[in-house]
């Protein structure tokens, strides 16, 4: 098994917390880790399990073993007893590890019965410092999903068609999505079209007949799941008009390629949403290896209305963080410039263009980088 990289992350919030959330996408990797940190495990998806839990309940909640608790927003009624249990003995740490495919905003149980008892941590599809900057070209193509092919198997893009028809058709109605599955395939598939550009919900309503607000429930929805990731403008007070809408982006780069037909490297290379899949999936590289070492962090982009742009601002740690992305073998002066400018108008204090370089350029607080160069700073930092 690879090591992920949110092991030491998820140790030390089990040493600080009674409980710990384990979040992230279906198929993620989630259970392996879960049950390679140790404890009893319960997937309460499965009704036997639940029966099996029910009766072991008191002994578990006495003894020494952690317990794990899989797919844990498909049993509400657990929460209460969770808490119950938490309370009767706060200062036991590392007792409960939850494992969800949801985030807190549809884990409506777990924002109210277990407020101040757990701490949360996102688990991401493999992330590039986990299987190796070599495998980097395959993990873009794939995306992270242990499964998918960046491990090496064949299934991509079957096991990523098959992976979202599945949400659609089974987990997403059972987590509470009310679209029918064929406006749900139909969504992600306008939303992989429109991946890295500016949100406009009204034309996607238009396109599957629905209102502007109902898409905007939808894809909040997708979001939850870990399915899109909205990207906030960046808004500060400058003489320049500043646009102020969303961007949206299909988070695991497999998951946009399969939707979009793509089955190859040749194929990504000669679609014309080859320079916004890489940019997404550095995006995505970023803010995950972020949060799998649980550094805050706040994350934007910024564009204004005559095309300066930075396609990641990030405030990290009392700095700012611009970060623009080309598919490029290498940047052009024109394009650093650019970049500059932009980030000039924000006043950010470090400044990288990520491109394909085989010769990453640092300087202290600035360079043109390819992402595992970026990625190294970004640990510096």
């Amino acid at each position: 098994m690879k090591r992920r990289a949110a092991t030491k992350l998820v140790r030390a919030r089990l040493g600080e917390n009674p409980a710990v959330a384990l979040l992230g996408p279906r198929q993620s990797g989630k259970t392996t880790l879960a049950r390679a940190l140790g404890g009893t495990y319960f997937d309460v998806e499965q009704p036997d399990e639940r029966v099996r839990l029910d009766l072991a309940w008191d002994d578990l909640v006495h003894g020494r073993r952690r317990v794990v608790i899989d797919e844990a927003q498909s049993w509400p009624e657990l929460f209460p007893r969770l808490r119950a249990a938490i309370d009767a003995d706060r200062k036991r740490m590392g007792r409960f590890l939850l494992l969800g495919s949801v985030s807190p905003a549809l884990m409506r149980e777990v924002s109210e019965s277990l407020a101040g008892r757990l701490a949360l941590v996102e688990l991401s599809p493999f992330l590039l410092s986990e299987v190796g900057a070599a495998s980097l070209q395959r993990l873009w193509l794939t995306g992270g999903f242990p499964d998918g092919g960046v491990l090496g198997s064949k299934r991509f893009p079957r096991w990523q068609r098959d992976y979202v028809t599945l949400l659609a058709q089974r987990d997403l109605p059972t987590w509470g999505l009310p679209a029918r599955p064929q406006v749900t395939a139909r969504l992600l598939a306008m939303l992989a079209a429109v991946h890295g550009q500016i949100w406009n919900a009204s034309r996607i309503g238009q396109s599957l007949g629905l209102s502007y607000h109902t898409v905007g429930t939808y894809v909040d929805f997708l979001s939850g799941a870990y399915l899109v990731r909205h990207l906030a403008p960046f808004s500060a007070n400058l003489s320049k008009r500043l646009v102020k809408s969303p961007k949206v982006y299909l988070r695991d780069s497999g998951v946009l390629h399969a939707t979009l037909g793509i089955g190859s490297r040749d194929e990504l290379l000669r679609h014309p949403l080859a320079g916004a899949s890489f940019e997404g999936f550095v995006i995505e590289q970023v803010l995950g290896h972020l949060g799998a070492r649980g550094v805050p962090h706040d994350a934007f982009y910024f564009r204004t209305s005559d095309g300066y742009e930075l396609d990641l601002l990030l405030m990290l740690g009392g700095r700012s963080i611009a970060i623009e992305v080309k598919l490029a073998a290498s940047a052009s002066s024109a394009d650093v410039t650019r970049m500059e400018k932009a980030a000039d108008l924000v006043g950010a204090q470090h400044r990288y263009l990520v491109c394909q370089t085989r010769r990453p350029a640092l300087s202290a607080t600035r360079g043109v980088v390819d992402l595992p160069a970026l990625l190294r700073r970004l640990s510096e930092l």
